[in-house]
């Protein structure tokens, strides 16, 4: 890691050294948070979780090879290489902000209220078919998460693709002092943190902090589809996106097969693409010209870009189709907000068969929680959903909500066990299911459930 001394990282930090100044020209070679991953030559950052604590473990990294730990107290056994500092994790941002002035490369930072994950992947996908690329893992993309993604950058990487989530004011401007992108994709702004932001707008104005860090011919990518989105104000380049007239780069010819995927073409100015996505759901459209007007910014060609969007593959519990030999489960319950509930709920509206849903508690929405559950269920009545589950404790507005607007069929659960009782009644051969909740619900139980049906 380039420019990483003790010597260094101790500046960075402004901490306290307290082992033998003989290794203070000794480079790390990674930055781990798990002791049980210590290696010959890290840096163990202790970090005081719900469960354990960090620095119960500095004694055993240090014997495992770690060069130098970090961290808030000292271990017992005196004379160790250990940094002390007030906060490890604020620690690590300074460190992540040191490390980024050493490296050359361009980094895209991606930001919305929902489909971070899903455009940081298909932005991923599309943009390795040129540069040799480092993202975020998995959903890592908090005050933590962030500084791991940039350590993970090494001298071979050509690209960041760099996920970046918040839920307070002032989070994304420390972020984007962090990260300092070159480039900015915004995906959709939605009911997400109301209960700390107050409202769209005010999702609008916390988002937008990252942008003060962009460099003068920094490029912002923004869904033209989101009403919202559309009154963001930089003097830096605006470039839009989306199925709306007006927006840069759009997508025209649409052609949904159903779960295997959906065709259509790329248009900006007089180039054409006819590109596939071979997962499940609309919303992989605006991931896909997203990830498509940061590529032609970057140069690629048409054929980079189709073959990068065919690549694209769904990560973990998020609108993944799975099929059992009765019924299909969209299994889409890693997390949910409004917005991307009713997202959810277009892309099952798609598809033939009985629809389905099995919806839980969205967390964070503030003062007008029951207002919005209820919008939920009266959305997905709408749209034409055959019969609606709600569990939990919010969700009885989702059902209230349903039954007003003229759903055929709604039952209501106060908690997981009494819908596991009920539920291989509930669900018929040919079904088409989705499962959305918020991720505290743990509602990956459900679908273990119905792949036991």
């Amino acid at each position: 890691m380039k420019n990483l001394s003790i010597e260094n990282i101790l500046s960075a930090v402004k901490g306290k050294y307290l082992g033998d100044e003989k290794l203070f020209e000794k480079k790390i070679s990674f930055v781990t948070t798990d002791s049980r991953k210590a290696e010959e030559g890290c840096l163990f950052a202790a970090i005081k979780g719900e469960r354990s604590d960090g620095h119960d473990y500095i004694e055993k990294a240090l014997e495992m090879g770690a060069l130098c730990a970090i961290g808030e107290k000292a271990p017992k056994k005196s004379g160790l290489p250990v940094i002390l500092v007030e906060n490890t994790i604020e620690a690590l941002g300074d460190l992540a902000g040191f490390y980024r002035e050493q490296l050359q490369i361009p980094i895209l930072g991606i930001t919305g209220s929902v489909g971070k994950t899903t455009a940081k992947e298909m932005c991923a996908s599309v943009l390795s078919q040129r540069f040799k690329l480092h993202k975020t893992d998995k959903n890592l993309n908090n005050e933590l998460g962030v500084p791991l993604t940039l350590f993970g950058i090494n001298e071979d990487h050509q690209l960041a693709v760099v996920e970046m989530g918040i839920s307070h004011f002032g989070e994304m401007g420390r972020l984007g002092e962090i990260v300092r992108p070159d480039m900015a994709l915004y995906t959709a702004i939605g009911a997400a943190h109301l209960e700390f932001l107050g409202d769209y707008e005010g999702v609008l104005r916390a988002k937008s902090e990252m942008l003060e860090f962009l460099p003068p011919k920094g490029k912002v990518f923004i869904n033209g589809d989101d009403g919202t989105l559309k009154k963001l104000k930089s003097d830096r380049e605006i470039i839009s996106f989306g199925l709306s007239a007006g927006c840069q780069v759009k997508g025209e010819n649409i052609v949904h097969e159903s779960l295997d995927g959906t065709a259509f073409d790329i248009v900006r100015g007089n180039r054409r693409i006819p590109v596939r996505i071979n997962a499940y759901g609309t919303h992989l459209i605006s991931a896909a010209l997203g990830a498509s007007a940061v590529a032609m910014s970057l140069g690629l060609t048409d054929e980079e870009i189709a073959k990068g969007i065919s690549e694209y593959a769904p990560v973990g519990s998020r609108s993944a189709a799975v099929m059992t030999d009765k019924i299909t489960i969209i299994d889409d319950c890693y997390n949910a907000n409004p917005s991307s509930v009713c997202s959810a709920i277009d892309s099952l509206a798609g598809l033939s068969g009985r629809l389905v849903c099995i919806l839980g508690d969205m967390g964070e929405l503030g003062a007008d929680e029951e207002k919005l559950h209820y919008k939920v269920g009266s959305y997905g009545a709408k749209k034409g959903i055959h019969r609606l589950i709600a569990c939990g404790k919010l969700s009885k507005n989702t059902a209230e909500g349903a039954r007003a607007a003229g759903c055929p069929e709604v039952f209501y659960f106060e908690n997981k066990a009494d819908l596991k009782k009920e539920l291989s009644a509930l669900i018929a051969e040919g079904d088409r299911v989705l499962v959305k909740a918020s991720h505290s619900q743990a509602f990956e139980e459900i679908v273990g459930w119905l792949k036991e049906l």
